[in-house]
């Protein structure tokens, strides 16, 4: 009958061998695979890179986030081995936001082991331009809220889309309870680097295990026999087992069934070695227990940063580089304020608003939002976003203050306006502050709050009316660290009998070719409108003598956004012509002289200040940029010979060659070398002695230094200003018949210092010069009225040296009796030291031992009766209690500590 069969009957179809398309067998065991196959386990790492950034808005971003971890949870339904690794915390805030039932389903597979949390993050930032203290947010943030939502906290960090990483993010990582971490660039094509696995140290010696994603960290929708292919062939084979990632990825989808189909087909087909649905910790622990003891010691050291990829991106979009930098400060000094009123004053500590501040802050240090590789409707939304932090954060600062001068015994002193000036930074400062106010007909000079005339001028005020009731005053001062002064105006102009204006200190001369104090010396050629010479009075070194080169280039640049395969932007360019030199100011205080300049349709203003007693030069930019697809270096010639670069870093610094590569770097670059020592013999007998000179900057990230070529002195080169295409992917021919929109086409501003040095960069406080360019003091004009606190005051110190407080902030959690201090240190110089906290808002000094480049911190209670504890980076006890923290009661008469007070 048509269908029978009987044994001697051949069959229809025969078992099928091999599938690697199509049906795959049935029937078969799991595990069963061929005796050849290669003796390694892949371990198949499922995830979903999302960027909520980049060729989207946040806005279509915070809907894949849903829609993508929905697909996560359906294929566990479908598949009850299936793992999914997940970073980027701020993902699953928007799904508990919009989807309470898709974070519930989340939560427990979570709670299976099956969801598995990584990076600790909030997201996958830059990992080069962000400030030490937005490292640390990220993980303070993301790791309490894993612990808070899920009982859970990542152990293994994981930034697989950024463009480099800052060789301190061993101690950061260790320091938020991460061993281990997972990067996919540079590439083993972009660097010295050779291993997939090794060992990554910071300059204090923490270590995590580095791993290198072989080929890429996400997949095609479809089998994964490609990427694996791939992926071993980037990778160290010696390693043995490795780990390779898939996933739909970028704009989210994260795995398929299609990938995990082929997962298991090519597990049991045997083609690549025992293929496991994995997670990067299980990885690790098996690597571990794999190699022991011996075989982990032995994989290879990593001291260094991990760079290159995508040099373009440490000067792409001038706006949100500038925008970062200026949020970043302002939640920190708000942070400062708002515990100081807490602890001092009583008040309310707003850490929700803090926290939502920061939350902007680290969301805009994403990946392709600070690089400046997402679309131009983006930078709408950073702006917005970034200008909430802003504003949150002025909210607070001036509360606080507010309150606090409403406290001071101000006595009334007719003819006198009080004027409080408030520091940020917990060391003594002393600087300049422009103050407008409302004029009096004869004018005014400053006096202390002891009747004590300090220097001040009078300046342009920034109103522009018919009505001269607006007026201005600069005026240098003094204030105490992380605290405030009383000063006064007083009607009537400068006395000039008072002892500051004979004091050789402030003498200031000023011409259109020469500023000069009683440190340094300035001479500008008025045809170029640059140096020809800057004097170190105190070492009569001159820096850029004879230092041949121009001080601006401007270059045709057809490279795309990311600055793909680019080493270096430092090539030879057009100078701009100079077309003005104006003295604008030349008073007992600050000289001001302003150079314009002209290149096709772009307008450069340069404005070179100098203070009274300023041992450095400010150089102020405003630049009108209108040429698509150029770039303009300002350049720094010097005379330095032999010279080595060296570059700030997240919390530390670097030494790196002097070869004109694009590097990227916080806010100085210092170069230091030997000059010819001056008036000892002729020019061929003078000995060497060492000097050098640092570029301190604002807004601005992107540098290279260059060594002495065809009669230029070696010199220090910053990329103001790019203008590629927004989010130009590929270096390739832009097609002529569509219309592109071009990066900093318009009006920014900038400032950048001069720091001239003897010996090397350590002496000049470079550190602290920027952290005050970026965040200065600020003055409020003040009432008469009693009061309990008296006219100056300080509240946390670290002395100004080595050691430097990096964060005044309010515990996370209420201690006892209120909110704690926490304050947090790092050693600035890469060498040992002994740190020395003052903290008279607590009634007690801290001293500790700090490392080269050391991160502490530490948890003070308001109480003297509870200990001081050393906490990590996520605000949690040390295992081990340090045994070299010493703690004491402030010395008494060394600070008045403040009067306690209450919110009224």
């Amino acid at each position: 009958m048509p269908g029978s069969s009987d044994a001697s009957s051949p069959p229809d179809r025969a078992p099928v061998a091999n599938a690697p398309s199509g049906d795959q067998p049935s029937g078969l065991e799991d595990g069963r695979r061929p005796r050849a196959t290669p003796d390694r386990t892949l371990h198949m790492i499922g995830n979903a890179h999302i960027d909520p950034v980049w060729l989207w808005p946040w806005q279509e971003g915070y809907q894949e986030a849903r829609a993508t971890f929905w697909s996560v949870i359906h294929r566990m339904e479908e598949y009850p081995d299936f793992v999914f690794t997940c970073d980027q915390v701020v993902l699953l805030s928007w799904v508990e936001e919009s989807d309470p039932c898709l974070f519930e389903r989340i939560r427990e597979r979570v709670a299976e082991g099956r969801w598995v949390m990584t990076g600790g993050w909030w997201v996958e930032p830059d990992c080069n331009l962000p400030a030490g203290e937005s490292f640390v947010r990220q993980g303070l943030y993301g790791q309490r809220y894993l612990w808070e939502k899920f009982g859970v906290t990542a152990d293994v960090g994981m930034n697989v889309d950024p463009f480099g990483h800052n060789v301190m993010l061993p101690q950061i990582l260790r320091g938020q309870r991460m061993d281990s971490y997972v990067f996919l660039r540079p590439g083993p094509h972009e660097s010295e680097l050779d291993a997939t696995a090794f060992w990554w140290e910071a300059p204090d010696g923490s270590r995590v295990l580095g791993y290198r994603i072989p080929y890429e960290y996400c997949s095609p929708p479809g089998h994964v026999d490609g990427q694996t292919d791939k992926a071993l062939g980037q990778a160290d084979r010696h390693l043995g087992d490795l780990m390779i990632f898939y996933g739909v990825g970028n704009h989210g989808g994260g795995p398929t069934r299609a990938n995990i189909e082929s997962i298991r087909r090519y597990d049991r087909m045997g083609s690549f070695g025992r293929l496991r649905m994995s997670s990067p910790r299980r990885y690790f622990d098996e690597l571990a227990a794999r190699l022991g003891e011996n075989g982990m010691a032995a994989l290879p050291v990593w001291r260094e940063d991990l760079q290159h990829h995508a040099a373009g991106c440490y000067s792409a979009h001038s706006g949100i580089k500038a925008w970062q930098r200026r949020a970043q400060a302002k939640v920190l000094s708000a942070e400062r304020w708002a515990v100081l009123g807490a602890l001092w004053q009583g008040l309310d500590l707003p850490r929700e608003d803090l926290a939502r501040a920061w939350q902007q802050v680290l969301f805009n240090q994403f990946h392709d939002i600070l690089p400046g590789s997402a679309i131009a409707p983006a930078y709408d939304d950073a702006r917005d976003q970034l200008g909430e932090a802003v504003a949150i954060s002025q909210r607070v600062i001036t509360r606080v203050q507010n309150v606090l001068a409403s406290r001071l015994d101000i006595p009334h002193d007719e003819g006198t306006q009080p004027v409080v000036v408030f520091n940020p930074h917990p060391w003594p400062v002393r600087t300049e502050v422009e103050l407008q106010y409302g004029s009096q007909p004869g004018g005014v000079h400053v006096v202390d709050a002891e009747g004590h005339q300090t220097p001040s001028q009078r300046v342009q005020p920034v109103a522009t009316t018919n009505d001269r009731g607006r007026a201005a005053q600069l005026f240098e001062v003094q204030v105490p660290p992380l605290g405030y002064r009383l000063y006064r105006l007083r009607g009537g102009p400068d006395p000039g009998d008072l002892g500051w204006s004979a004091d050789p200190r402030g003498r200031l001369h000023a011409t259109t070719e020469v500023l000069e104090n009683p440190l340094l010396r300035v001479e500008v050629d008025p045809q170029t409108g640059w140096l020809r010479s800057l004097v170190d009075k105190r070492t009569g070194q001159d820096l850029v003598a004879d230092a041949g080169g121009e001080h601006l280039q401007v270059c045709e640049d057809p490279t795309d956004t990311w600055g793909h395969r680019v080493v270096s932007y430092a090539w030879p360019g057009e100078p701009m012509r100079t077309t003005r030199v104006l003295l604008l100011e030349s008073g007992p205080v600050r000289a001001r002289l302003r150079i314009e300049r002209e290149w096709g349709r772009s307008v450069m203003v340069e404005e070179l200040v100098l203070q009274h007693a300023a041992d450095h030069l400010e150089v102020r930019v405003t630049l009108d940029w209108r040429e698509p697809a150029h770039l303009l270096k300002v350049r720094v010639p010097t005379a330095l010979q032999d010279p080595t670069a060296t570059y700030e870093v997240p919390f530390g610094s670097l030494e790196r060659p002097v070869d004109g590569a694009e590097e990227p770097a916080q806010s100085w670059v210092d170069l230091t070398g030997v000059l010819p020592s001056p008036g000892v013999g002729g020019a061929g007998d003078a000995p060497a002695v060492r000097a050098g000179l640092a570029v301190v900057t604002d807004a601005k990230h992107a540098f290279d230094v260059l060594p002495a070529h065809d009669g230029a002195g070696a010199s220090i080169g910053l990329t103001a200003v790019r203008s590629p295409v927004y989010a130009w992917h590929d270096p390739r021919q832009l097609d002529p018949g569509e219309i592109y929109a071009h990066q900093d086409l318009g009006v920014q501003q900038f400032r950048y210092l001069l720091v001239p040095h003897a010996g090397d960069w350590r002496d000049a406080g470079l550190t602290r010069r920027a952290a005050l360019l970026t965040s200065p003091v600020r003055a409020m004009l003040e009432s008469f009225h009693p009061g309990s606190l008296p006219d100056a005051l300080p509240t946390v110190s670290d002395g100004g040296g080595q050691v430097m407080i990096t964060a005044v902030k309010g515990a996370e959690d209420d201690g006892e009796d209120g909110p704690d201090l926490v304050v947090r240190a790092v050693e600035t110089t890469g060498r040992p030291a002994r740190g020395h906290l003052e903290l008279p808002v607590v009634g007690r000094t801290l001293e500790a031992d700090f490392g080269p480049s050391q991160i502490r911190t530490f948890r003070i209670p308001r109480d003297p009766a509870r200990p001081v504890v050393e906490v990590d980076l996520v605000e949690w006890p040390l295992d081990e209690p340090p045994a070299d923290l010493r703690v004491t009661e402030l010395a008494a008469g060394r600070y008045r500590r403040p009067p306690g007070g209450t919110q009224g």
